[in-house]
């Protein structure tokens, strides 16, 4: 008859006989940076005896896994595994989606289900409420549901954390498997055409940002990094510029950080003639930051404020809305159809490797070896091959290149403010004093400038009758 040693469940901690005859105790105490279990452990002549040391030592050490059950809450669960096993190895923005994603939307929908209940039908119906109305801000800008790439981040963190239980012996299956998700959809690539390059830096130059956008043409850096530059970064002899470190936005507070990967950490070499710009501008910057920040030039400049200067410089120059992060596509597209190969492209723009850079530039370095194959074939087997061109129907232009910058009017005073917040959305806002002396702001959106003065015009008339009629009572 073979005996068969039952096992202990998840948080009783393990007993074991030693070769030298005495039994051993051991528990797990917590988890260290690199999620590996931080173990106790008490030794006795008997198994009797180290059985009752073994829980006087989860007493004392109020053992991290006591509260570990099958049938304990999900909520707590992926606060276990988030707390233990994930949230000291995230940096700072990702920590801060993950707690986003778990506290907000995951604990308070589906925290209360036992994790051994937890079905692939609760998942499932979770993440079509969360789609159709789980947005807890700015409803009336974004809508009232999730996005798809929101809901896929939330499934992975449910999907990992659940995985991790199947791995400690908690449950069988992961639920999380086989779930029905949104398509992943990559957004799509914005490049500007040669002729709006040109009337955007013009129209940059005029508002005072030519220096930051020329540079980002000509390096393709991420936002975060180029504003994060300081002048000790540039080698004006060499045409040198190290980067090294990036800044973010962590609950409206500029933080500066190191790069996110060893491969973002680089050296790129600048043209002559946008280093001599860049001394010429130097001229001018009393402050150790590259681009410091209009307010406090001790600090960075804000990211979000590049973000929407970008977009109201574009809209001036008569360009199409993109991102920061196209004005880099553009660097990259440009470097490729100019002959940059891919190696050196993945290395200045700062990829993790090359496959990175040839997957999101397949368009590109399609056409580059097939025009590389025409060019042997003419070579080799005396052709007249049609050489192959870049499809560049999305970046025709037809705008001329010289135009007359844009000059905004100055707004007279109780006309309030319009700015443009995303690629789709104006906000229109008055803050007037009200009755009672005190400063209150009033906010409008719409899609288009023309459509939100028009609003903001509307509401100023009514928000100056309210306040005219309060005073009128206030008096009576």
């Amino acid at each position: 008859m073979i005996l068969i040693a039952k096992k202990r469940k998840n948080g009783e901690g393990t007993l074991r006989l030693r070769k030298d005859g005495r039994w051993e105790g051991r528990i797990v105490v917590g988890y260290n940076e690199k999620s590996l279990p931080i173990t106790k452990c008490v030794t006795a002549k008997t198994k009797t005896e180290c059985a009752a040391k073994l829980e006087t030592l989860k007493e004392q050490y109020g053992s991290a896994t006591e509260k570990i059950k099958p049938d304990m809450p999900f909520g707590e669960w992926i606060d276990f595994w988030y707390q233990t096993y994930c949230g000291h190895t995230l940096r700072i923005t990702t920590k801060s989606d993950y707690e986003n994603r778990i506290y907000n939307h995951i604990i308070p929908e589906i925290g209360k289900i036992p994790l051994n209940k937890l079905s692939q039908s609760d998942l499932q119906q979770f993440y079509a409420k969360e789609k159709t109305g789980g947005r807890k801000l700015h409803t009336e800008t974004l809508g009232k549901g999730l996005s798809d790439r929101t809901i896929r981040a939330i499934h992975a963190n449910c999907r990992t954390a659940l995985q991790r239980a199947v791995q400690d012996g908690l449950i069988r299956t992961n639920p999380a498997v086989g779930c029905k998700l949104p398509p992943k959809k990559a957004r799509e690539m914005q490049v500007l055409t040669q002729n709006a390059i040109l009337r955007f830096l013009h129209q940059a130059k005029d508002e005072g940002y030519y220096e930051l956008f020329l540079l980002e043409l000509g390096t393709g850096m991420r936002r975060g990094e180029i504003l994060a530059l300081k002048w000790s970064d540039l080698n004006f002899s060499t045409g040198e510029l190290r980067i090294e470190r990036q800044v973010y936005i962590i609950k409206a507070e500029v933080i500066i950080s190191a790069p996110k990967t060893k491969a973002s950490v680089r050296t790129v070499i600048l043209s002559q003639s946008l280093v001599k710009i860049l001394a010429e501008y130097r001229k001018s910057v009393d402050s150790e930051w590259m681009f410091p920040s209009p307010l406090n030039n001790s600090r960075p400049r804000n990211p979000s404020s590049v973000r929407k200067r970008l977009q109201l410089i574009l809209e001036r120059a008569g360009c199409k809305k993109v991102r920061f992060h196209d004005l880099r596509h553009t660097f990259a597209t440009m470097a490729l159809e100019h002959g940059m190969d891919v190696k050196t492209l993945s290395a200045t723009i700062g990829h993790v490797s090359s496959a990175t850079t040839l997957d999101i530039y397949s368009h590109i370095t399609d056409t580059m070896q097939r025009q590389a194959a025409v060019r042997i074939d003419r070579k080799i087997g005396g052709t007249d091959a049609q050489m192959p061109t870049v499809d560049q129907q999305t970046r025709k232009d037809t705008a001329p290149i010289e135009f007359k910058p844009y000059t905004p009017k100055i707004r007279k005073l109780g006309t309030g403010c319009v700015t443009m917040i995303n690629d789709h959305i104006y906000e229109g806002r008055y803050t007037p004093t009200n009755a009672y002396g005190k400063r209150e702001s009033h906010n409008i959106y719409a899609k288009t400038r023309e459509e939100c003065e028009e609003k903001l015009a509307g509401m100023i008339v009514q928000v100056k009758a309210q306040i005219k009629a309060e005073k009128e009572k206030m008096t009576e």
